[in-house]
């Protein structure tokens, strides 16, 4: 792997953070670390004596190191020492299969991961990069919305022809949490234990769970005798969610379920120390551009990782988005054009290309153009064969040496943890009142006199803004604060969130598409800004720690005022419009710009009525 520069105007001062990692002898520090981790336990690790400690592990109030988190890189060394690992994983998913079709007589034809963030965008991108094709068919179960998961057992019958029972008996259901609170996973996992005690099917053999002792997964599936897998081969507990990919079994066994060569995945993790340079070489240049104001690092990828944006982006933004005063955004989902970007010296923007070596495509005609109109660029060519996980790893050290040169912890989320406990009080709330339409929050946020209705079908609220009431129509108010805020330069890109599932639902694939028009229009087109389209909250785990960190983004949160139950597993989306709340006033509470979008249902009708909200909002921005 090679990392070429262009128009670095920053060049000396790339050079001399470069430079510093070998004059500081960073990497045989990070194999002492390790090593020294391993052998004498944590008490051995002082976190004032070395900055490398306090950046890659988790540190209590009273200076002490409570978890090493440099698994991110110690797996694939450790992987060079134990050429078995491949062939464990292959044995343990073939037991896996054994023990479903010995109490079942069933093929494992399906796979539920239930996870968030780093529990589940890895295995999101091996599905959308083919990798899964020869194995059980995958589905995310990655959001708390009932639709989701209906949507899902839906997909399910209705290729397979089977009636529920027997799909149910023929589908393996992964619960993942590397959070000591993170209670979707469990929300989910109790939903479909209820599917199978309501149709008398032993759960045990087609239930696993990874997480760590004593969490909220833990204390659910413990009890009920699913099967708790040790997350790393080591039998360690290294690795932050985000990080547990490309070689903890929570990445490891899907790819094993469908055939992958596991060997030569786990080869392609040991990057050479040149390959290690070349990584720390884009950090530096990355820090540098930073420094300078230049944040917005716009990824082409090649045809072969194109799947890889959202999981680049929650490595970068979930492990460096804490900085209020530097910022270091990955902007994906955009088809390069010019005419939607400011001159290089106004832009803010840097392009990262990576490229497989003689490999042509139109990302890199793209990358070109911009190199050729004097954007900033960084080059990183791949051989033409690396698997993904090389990719992969390259990235983690990458984000490592911004880690050190921003003196920066890089495995830790604060933020992710304040909107859950946010949500915690709000479910509460909701419990006492029967429903969280029945929560006092909940009636708050439908008495505010800072909202307005458009087309008796798109709701704005706007009572998490600052200013006076506005006056006009829903979409010129939308606009108005938009266009303000742009122009005093407190919002540098837009974030546009759904609550509700867009993956699996037909409705749910139409409000993507007004979403992926509305951030284009407005955002790309009129204010020649980056916009990021996704779902929630799953945001909140791959990216909201840029968002609430380091800020300069304008949240724009959508939900159906109409949501889906599952009654078969008496299942209700309480938890779900709790997390919807939680977002915002998360949001609100860091002075983050949010407001709240409102849709009467899903219909053809009110999806219409939105697209045309932001239409309208986008005329108002001329």
């Amino acid at each position: 792997m090679l990392t070429s520069l262009y128009n670095d105007a920053c060049s000396a001062a790339s050079a001399s953070r470069f430079a510093r990692f070998s004059q500081e002898n960073v990497l045989h520090r990070l194999h002492e670390i390790d090593a020294l981790s391993r052998r004498d336990g944590l008490t051995a690790l002082d976190a004032a004596a070395d900055p490398l400690v306090r950046i890659g592990t988790e540190i209590d109030a009273a200076g002490a190191v409570t978890k090493n988190s440099y698994g991110v890189l110690n797996l694939a060394w450790q992987a060079k020492e134990h050429p078995e690992w491949a062939g464990v994983v292959e044995k343990e998913v073939e037991s896996i299969r054994a023990a479903i079709r010995e109490t079942h007589g069933a093929k494992l034809r399906f796979l539920i991961w239930a996870g968030m963030g780093g529990s589940i965008e890895d295995k999101s991108m091996y599905n959308a990069a083919g990798l899964l094709k020869g194995g059980p068919r995958f589905y995310a179960l990655d959001s708390t919305d009932p639709a989701k998961l209906k949507s899902i057992l839906d997909d399910m019958t209705h290729r397979s022809g089977l009636p529920l029972p027997m799909v149910l008996r023929a589908t393996l259901v992964v619960g993942m949490a590397m959070g000591m609170t993170s209670y979707e996973p469990v929300v989910n996992l109790e939903n479909l234990s209820a599917l199978y005690r309501k149709y008398k099917i032993d759960a045990r053999p087609n239930f696993l769970y990874m997480t760590l002792p004593g969490s909220l997964l833990d204390k659910f599936a413990g009890p009920r005798g699913y099967r708790m897998v040790p997350l790393q081969l080591d039998g360690g507990n290294s690795t932050a969610g985000r990080h547990s990919g490309p070689l903890t079994r929570g990445s490891l066994y899907p790819l094993a379920l469908a055939g992958v060569d596991l060997k030569r995945w786990i080869h392609g993790t040991n990057l050479s120390d040149d390959e290690v340079h070349a990584a720390w070489k884009l950090s530096a240049f990355l820090d540098a551009q930073g420094e300078a104001g230049r944040d917005k690092v716009t990824l082409l990828l090649p045809k072969a990782f194109a799947s890889a944006g959202i999981w680049t982006k929650q490595d970068f933004e979930e492990s460096l988005g804490k900085s209020e005063d530097l910022g270091l955004k990955i902007v994906i989902g955009e088809r390069p054009k010019l005419s939607n970007y400011r001159e290089p010296s106004d832009s803010g923007r840097v392009f990262l290309s990576v490229q497989n070596d003689g490999v042509k495509s139109s990302e890199t005609a793209a990358f070109a153009a911009m190199r050729r109109h004097g954007y900033p660029c960084a080059l990183v060519k791949m051989g033409a064969g690396d698997a993904l996980s090389r990719y992969m790893q390259f990235v983690h050290y990458v984000v490592c040496g911004l880690g050190y040169l921003r003196n920066m912890n890089f495995v830790t989320q604060p933020s992710v943890e304040l909107y859950k406990a946010i949500t915690n009080k709000l479910f509460a709330q909701a419990a006492k009142a029967g429903s969280l339409g029945g929560a006092k929050v909940w009636k708050k946020m439908h008495e505010t006199p800072r909202k307005a209705v458009w087309k008796k079908t798109v709701t704005l609220y706007y009572d998490q803004l600052k200013g006076p009431a506005a006056k006009g129509e829903a979409p010129a108010i939308y606009a108005g604060f938009l266009k303000q805020l742009a122009a005093e330069r407190q919002v540098e890109y837009g974030e546009l969130t759904f609550f509700g599932d867009m993956r699996y639902s037909p409705s749910g694939r139409a409000v993507r598409g007004v979403m992926d028009r509305a951030a284009e229009s407005l955002f790309r087109t009129r204010l020649k800004m980056p916009a990021d389209v996704y779902e929630g909250p799953a945001m909140n785990h791959s990216y909201h720690e840029m968002i609430i960190g380091h800020g300069k983004c304008f949240t724009t949160v959508l939900v159906s005022e109409k949501q889906d139950r599952l009654p078969a597993a008496g299942y209700s989306a309480d938890y779900h419009l709790a997390q919807f709340l939680a977002t915002t006033l998360a949001l609100s509470e860091k002075g983050r710009p949010v407001v709240r979008l409102a849709v009467k249902d899903l219909s053809a009708k009110s999806l219409e009525a939105l697209g045309e909200f932001f239409r309208e909002a986008a005329q108002a921005l001329r």
